[in-house]
């Protein structure tokens, strides 16, 4: 139980609005998809693409919503994460080597969203990049502290909060660029312009879900909302859930379509410097060209919430990786502190920032089958799951789904280790 987070134990009539009460994980867990790595990416596609990848996003968000609600629906019926599920039924050896690949993802995550929001800082206020990341690390450990002493509840209306001001910040420059929203409607056919929109389809595709959100939803669900339940009182969880899944994906989902529409819209073209958003700092410079400072700026706090919000994230995923597949919980506060040296390491050195966003994102794509394929394979067991487990029809769109997924993430790793080469 978290402090100040008393369980939900009775079972009122279900109603829309009891039901809303019970919202609130899946927009912490939807964090992930509005990174700044997912930024560039969307913006990089619109600018180069126009609207013809749109399609690509949409079935990126179907696929999440999927996904996440199998592992938030793992976290209500057995009153378990998915790392503890892990930890339960593997051996020791086991359990320490898939620690080490989850904390190595659950590094590379905090990686990016330090360096991301240490970027937006020095666009914003030309702060420098190490001193900026150190803020980033200050106001997460705060963020921290908060769910720690406030609890659950009062840390996801702040991550709410942020992701509401991601919102603005990266839908506002729609007010002043408006798309096509014709071209945009035709950009629901699945198409690839030439040869090289695959790549970009594909690293859009690729990211789609972040094992750190997979191992994270189960575990906020059942922080949330405890680990003894009646079966009506889990149906009535799992009903919440799926409301909590839809809108808060949709919401993730519609932030990323937005960057696409953005970058079609005003970047997409020749002589609009599109082939500079191949980093954050290029599409900032670049939407303040074509749409002016005012929109830039508002761009750059999207950013830099999004760096807050997903820092603070992923150190809590983090924590409950450890706890449950190593059964040894440390300091969330702790963790934070010595997570933040490698991002910080990286901007004191002077590594280039783009690139140590690039690594991150083949790290998380090496990371994505080990949390994956184990959601699948226990959410359709019945000695985990018992009268709630996945029927075959879902089995197999969740084995399809995985497989896409999968695949796509390795073949991006082949693409960028070619492209390394080259």
């Amino acid at each position: 139980m978290i402090l100040g987070m008393p369980y939900l134990t009775d079972e009122p009539k279900t109603s829309k609005k009891s039901l809303v009460a019970l919202m609130g994980p899946a927009f912490v867990a939807a964090v992930a998809y509005v990174d700044p790595g997912n930024v560039a990416a969307n913006i990089t596609a619109g600018a180069r693409y126009g609207y013809t990848l749109v399609w690509v996003l949409v079935l990126a968000n179907l696929m999440a919503m999927l996904v996440q609600y199998e592992s938030a629906k793992l976290g209500i019926v057995t009153g378990r994460s998915l790392p503890q599920v892990l930890g339960d039924r593997l051996r020791r050896p086991g359990r320490l080597a898939f620690w080490i690949q989850a904390e190595v993802v659950a590094g590379a995550t905090d990686l990016a969203e330090v360096i991301g929001g240490a970027i937006a800082l020095n666009l914003l206020f030309g702060t420098p990049l190490l001193v900026g990341g150190l803020i980033i690390g200050v106001v997460s450990l705060g963020l921290l502290f908060l769910q720690n002493t406030s609890g659950q509840i009062v840390f996801e209306r702040v991550i709410i909060a942020l992701l509401l001001i991601i919102t603005l910040g990266f839908v506002g420059g729609l007010v002043v660029a408006p798309p096509s929203w014709q071209a945009a409607v035709a950009g629901l056919r699945p198409t690839f312009p030439n040869a090289d929109s695959v790549l970009v389809a594909a690293s859009m595709l690729g990211a789609t879900v972040m094992p750190h959100a997979i191992y994270l939803h189960s575990s906020l669900t059942k922080d949330r909302h405890g680990s003894e339940h009646t079966d009506d009182h889990k149906r009535r969880l799992l009903r919440a859930t799926k409301l909590d899944v839809f809108w808060a994906l949709l919401v993730a989902g519609s932030v990323n379509i937005a960057l696409v529409l953005l970058a079609a819209a005003s970047l997409h073209g020749p002589g609009t410097g599109q082939e500079d958003t191949d980093t954050i700092e290029g599409a900032y410079h670049v939407i303040a060209g074509a749409l002016g400072g005012g929109v830039a700026t508002v761009f750059a706090v999207g950013l830099l919430a999004s760096g807050l919000a997903s820092t603070s994230v992923g150190a809590y995923a983090g924590s409950e990786i450890m706890a449950g597949l190593l059964h040894i919980r440390v300091p969330l506060l702790a963790r934070r502190v010595v997570t933040l040296i490698p991002g910080l390491a990286i901007l004191a050195f002077g590594f280039d920032p783009t690139w140590a966003l690039v690594l991150s994102q083949a790290l998380l794509s090496l990371g994505i089958p080990f949390a994956l394929l184990p959601l699948i394979f226990y959410t359709s067991k019945k000695d985990v799951m018992g009268p709630f487990a996945d029927p075959k029809w879902l089995l197999a769109i969740n084995i399809v789904v995985a497989a896409l997924i999968v695949a796509l993430n390795l073949g991006l790793l082949v693409l960028l280790g070619l492209g390394m080469g080259g």
